[in-house]
């Protein structure tokens, strides 16, 4: 079998924080015997600037849009979801950027009439240059033999044009407001668990559509990617329902998922398994691995969570990273492994010395070990193929600001490899 390589590094973190250097950037991939550039999602991002909270399950973001000029381009099949985002984004900046919930109940509740008034043209010709110039990307990348991996949040902003037009299909009352906020529960790094705010599902509802709206999710995401990353894989098995009116996660309770309702869904849309990763990283019951493996979908192995013990079992340690694992040094959330190894226990760095070759780095050491794993595909954060420090770190779980911010600049980045090995097993 091939063993594919790639690299993560999101569009913001671009010397210029938008699409321009994109095909240079694949240049870079595939010059360094690499096949894939995975990112994150490039839905607009909050307030917080976090894309993982987005108003908008479909919509690129109006910072991938370069310039003013018109395009021809067939939008037809983004019209399950374009009209509503096209309104959305022009009565929210009318509101004064009030969410959609605290707008007039006409606007609120979506009367025709009163929808009729707004001309949307300027935000659709705006996603038909960023489809006109994403399809340019795509183009380039394919010539040059690399993939795109996008990133699908499993959960949305509940100021969203989606829950603003679909509000049945989600866990909300008369009046709009959330019943129940998804986020995860207390652990041994955070004794309060996470409160991330955004709406749960209604999924007996969405099995009464036949699951249309995440059927048109996954298509709209094959048709700007190869691959599709679900964050938080985990909540199609079950969620942390937090009661709305509290604030930490502490009382939340596990809600159960569509499971195989809604994988089936998708994977009928995807053609096969291999287009979809689940990241199944943190706390993963023994049912959400097997939900994973029935589907055939490749999880997530994350070499920092290797040396935290001397379990035999860690499914991260380099000897224990199977086929069906996507292995990486470290994620969007994690620290950078420069920053990672200053801050790691002793025991933790004793465990590692222990396959590092002399001479090598840290990041050397555990791109090394990646690339060398079972994995079927090795994805290398450009921070650590740069020996970056904490400074380069692009989130940390939990906190609202500093996060998102890194960029690198082209001189800045050395000449590297990633070259994996061919197998036959």
């Amino acid at each position: 079998m091939t063993h594919y390589s790639g690299i993560l590094c999101h569009l913001t973190s671009l010397p210029s924080g938008n699409l321009a250097d994109a095909e240079r950037f694949i240049d870079v991939i595939a010059d360094s015997q690499a096949s894939v550039w995975q990112m994150l999602p490039i839905t607009p991002p909050d307030g917080h600037g976090s894309p993982y909270s987005s108003p908008s399950a479909f919509a690129a973001w109006d910072r991938w849009v370069e310039d003013s000029k018109e395009v021809e381009f067939d939008i037809s099949a983004e019209s399950f979801w374009l009209k509503d985002w096209a309104l959305y984004r022009v009565i929210k900046q009318e509101q004064g950027g009030k969410p959609w919930f605290e707008w007039p109940e006409e606007l609120k509740n979506r009367d025709a009439k009163a929808l009729s008034r707004y001309s949307i043209s300027t935000v659709i010709d705006e996603q038909k240059r960023f489809m006109h110039r994403w399809m340019q990307i795509r183009a380039h990348a394919k010539s040059r033999g690399v993939a795109l991996i996008g990133d699908l949040p499993i959960f949305i902003a509940h100021d969203s044009a989606d829950v603003w037009a679909h509000r049945e299909l989600f866990q909300l009352d008369e009046n709009g407001k959330p019943t129940v906020v998804a986020g995860v529960p207390p652990d041994y790094f955070n004794e309060d668990g996470q409160r991330w705010g955004m709406v749960l599902y209604d999924w007996k509802s969405h099995e009464a559509e036949e699951w249309q709206w995440w059927r048109q999710r996954m298509k709209r995401m094959l048709r700007l990617f190869d691959m599709v990353r679900i964050d938080h894989f985990r909540g199609f098995h079950s969620a942390w329902a937090i009661p709305s009116d509290s604030q930490t996660a502490r009382s939340g309770v596990w809600q159960d998922g569509p499971k195989d309702a809604l994988l089936e869904q998708l994977l009928d849309v995807a053609g096969s398994p291999e287009h979809i990763l689940a990241e199944d990283l943190g706390i993963i019951p023994a049912e959400v691995d097997e939900l994973r493996k029935k589907h055939g979908l490749e999880g997530m192995a994350v070499l920092h969570f290797g040396f935290d013990n001397d379990n035999s079992d860690n499914p991260h340690r380099p000897e224990n990273i199977t086929y069906d694992k996507v292995v990486y040094t470290g994620t969007h959330d994690n620290d950078t492994t420069n920053g990672w190894w200053n801050n790691a226990l002793p025991q933790t760095k004793k465990r590692l010395e222990r396959y590092r070759i002399e001479g090598e780095s840290i990041p050397q050491c555990l791109i090394r070990l990646a690339l060398q794993s079972k994995a079927g595909m090795a994805i290398i954060p450009l921070q650590d193929i740069m020996e970056l420090g904490s400074e380069a770190r692009m989130n940390m779980p939990g906190t609202e600001n500093g996060n998102w911010n890194w960029k690198f600049t082209w001189d800045e980045l050395p000449e590297f490899t990633l070259k994996r090995k061919e197998s036959t097993s």
